[in-house]
């Protein structure tokens, strides 16, 4: 009696195993599906707030290089400019669409701190060069309005930080041959329609412009889609010649009285910023064959019927599928895994993601992307 009922209750038992099997299986591809989509989404991310960035940084560093201009402190030590007496000069006088005009240093940012400005403020602007110039408003030096935009995240979000500003703080605009520190003074958010806050006299509008200001415009809020703008305001303190040096804004002294450029473009470069993702992944993708082929003739691959059968067992879903499918012993088979993972990770940020952000409505609003 024991017995037979024993072998009863073993039967249904096997049957609930076996039936098990496909629904853990499918449930397995879901959850390995899910866990997909969230790691893109987490990528797409870091694509937005950071490698877009790195581009940025990367095609203002060109642009430097383009231009003959004095690098201050180029060799280490140089001198505090002295603030020059008189109206200022007006540099540039004009410039076309994408020309390089200024560079501008917020040491409230950062020591290191330093963005370029080109002439236009279209997306193509201010996603590859930092600032824009809007070029209805005034130039460095000139009594009215000179104003300016950027962004507030990805694209190396010059304005990110844009909320830490301090009454006083210097806002400092270098062009070829001048320095013209404005200090900040106040803030304001306003709907995107208030053009007024690029006018001659954004505070009195139709009024004669009777002071030197700078303004700075940006996305508010910060993360999301951007229903508003905020404003910072800033009025010309000085002006120095780039010959003379430094601002003593931007300088630091040591103990033995030697002065530096504490925001030299040099230091400030992001050295990631020249990388070049399409050579990356051919690299990889070198590097995947090589391994493949060489796995291949160690192990002979698929030849061996029984190495075949041991590999089935081992594990399922998407992911237990590309790697028993790779040649080689299961190291060698987890590392050409990671490789074609790698490949993918960078044809997303290479290709994908600026399809999507350029193509999908809801990521066009979130990304201000555009392409050049």
């Amino acid at each position: 009696m024991t017995r037979y009922s024993g072998d009863v209750e073993s039967k249904p038992s096997s049957r609930r195993r076996s039936s098990a099997g496909p629904v853990y299986t499918i449930l397995g591809v879901v959850g390995e599906v899910l866990i997909t989509l969230a790691a893109i989404c987490a990528l797409y991310v870091v694509w937005q707030l950071w490698w877009t960035g790195v581009e940025s940084d990367s095609a203002q560093e060109q642009a430097r290089q383009s231009v003959s201009w004095e690098r201050p402190g180029s060799s280490g030590a140089t001198t505090i400019a002295k603030a020059q007496k008189g109206d200022p000069p007006e540099q540039p006088t004009s410039a076309s669409t994408n020309e390089l005009i200024a560079e501008v240093y917020i040491p409230r940012f950062g020591d290191s701190w330093v963005r370029n400005l080109v002439q236009g403020t279209d997306m193509a602007q201010l996603n590859l060069h930092g600032f824009g110039h809007y070029e209805s408003s005034q130039m460095p030096g000139q009594i009215g309005n000179f104003a300016v935009a950027a962004h507030r995240t990805g694209y190396g979000q010059s304005l990110g930080e844009i909320a830490k500003l301090r009454k006083g703080d210097a806002i400092i605009i270098r062009t070829k041959d001048y320095w013209y520190v404005y200090r900040y003074t106040s803030h304001e958010i306003v709907l995107p329609t208030e053009v007024r806050v690029v006018s001659s006299n954004p505070q009195n509008p139709g009024q004669k412009a009777t002071k030197r200001m700078i303004t700075m415009t940006t996305c508010e809020p910060r993360y999301t889609y951007a229903t508003h703008r905020w404003i910072a305001y800033g009025e010309l303190s000085y002006w120095a010649k780039v010959s003379d040096g430094v601002p003593k804004e931007l300088a630091t002294t040591d103990s033995s009285g030697k002065v530096s450029f504490a925001a030299s473009v040099d230091d400030a470069s992001d050295s990631a910023a020249s990388v070049d993702l399409t050579s990356i992944m051919v690299v990889l993708f070198a590097v995947y064959l090589v391994l493949s082929v060489a796995a291949i003739a160690v192990w002979r691959w698929p030849a061996i019927s029984v190495w075949k059968k041991a590999r089935t067992k081992t594990s399922t879903g998407i992911y237990g599928w590309l790697l028993r499918i790779q040649p080689g012993a299961f190291p060698v088979r987890l590392i050409l895994l990671l490789l074609l993972i790698l490949i993918a990770v960078g044809g997303m940020f290479q290709w994908a993601f600026p399809w999507a952000a350029a193509n999908i409505p809801y990521l066009q609003r979130m990304s201000n992307y555009v392409t050049v």
